[in-house]
């Protein structure tokens, strides 16, 4: 058995005093796909927050250890360094930026290399055939005008840029139709391989329909209530969250993080 590349060991995390995770323990090994699932407020993006080192999501105990390294103190940017990316479910527009040189200043802020433009052009338009991306992407303003299903993408070609080792996408198929949700599935498929783990977060069973995960979890009020297959996938499109139980049934209000940091 591979040693897990992410470890949630009682991770407990509260938000101005107010507890939202409640002792989750998992394990997430190289190289699949996880589905976490939840019904709104239930923790799922907290979780994420919390693993990408998000300042306002405090650990209050527990640890969250990254390749055997406890990485609970350490910043945003030092986490990503380490290979942890996050997509998140509402990414920004950057106006005036575009994707070229975002995503080379994104690659170089990370691994700390210079890369000159051309070289880096070159790569980038290999990355952006792989997603069916045309070249005039490169010259947009990063996610200005953007529909669904190119926001999606545009993620996806930072994590195939970036090549981090643990890509956790926040209910990233939220709000799309049916197209663009095949190409979060798609894309979920060419960004997996077994150097990289992929944590699903969702409420939603339609992405479900389009790829299969090796294992899903289930948080509710802020507590694990369920691992296993996909099989729990298909028990919450016939029951519904509710057939879960929790030690504590008070729902939790998960806010926009980006609302409160000045």
């Amino acid at each position: 058995m591979n040693q897990p590349l992410l470890q949630l060991q009682n991770l407990q995390v509260s938000i101005e005093q107010k507890q939202i995770l409640k002792g989750v323990s998992i394990d997430f090994e190289p190289g699949k796909i996880y589905a976490l699932m939840g019904p709104n407020g239930s923790g799922k993006s907290s979780l994420s927050y919390s693993i990408a080192g998000h300042p306002k999501y405090k650990v209050t105990d527990g640890k969250i250890l990254f390749q055997g390294e406890d990485v609970t103190e350490l910043s945003p940017d030092e986490r990503a360094r380490r290979g942890i990316f996050l997509s998140f479910q509402y990414p920004k527009s950057i106006p005036g930026v575009t994707m070229a040189n975002f995503l080379r200043s994104a690659r170089q802020a990370v691994t700390g290399e210079e890369i000159r433009v051309f070289d880096f052009q070159k790569k980038l338009k290999v990355h952006m055939d792989t997603l069916g991306i045309p070249k005039s992407f490169m010259n947009r303003f990063v996610n200005e005008g953007f529909s669904g299903g190119e926001k999606k993408k545009a993620e996806m070609l930072q994590a195939l840029v970036l090549q981090p080792k643990l890509i956790i996408m926040d209910e990233t198929d939220s709000g799309l139709d049916v197209d663009a949700l095949k190409i979060v599935a798609e894309g979920v498929q060419t960004l997996a391989g077994p150097d990289t783990t992929i944590i699903l977060i969702t409420h939603y069973f339609k992405i479900l329909q389009y790829l299969t995960p090796d294992a899903v979890h289930v948080l509710k009020s802020g507590e694990l209530v369920a691992s296993g297959g996909a099989d729990i996938a298909q028990k919450i499109e016939s029951d519904g969250f509710d057939s879960f139980k929790t030690s504590e049934p008070e729902p939790i209000v998960e806010e926009d993080p980006f609302t409160v940091i000045e």
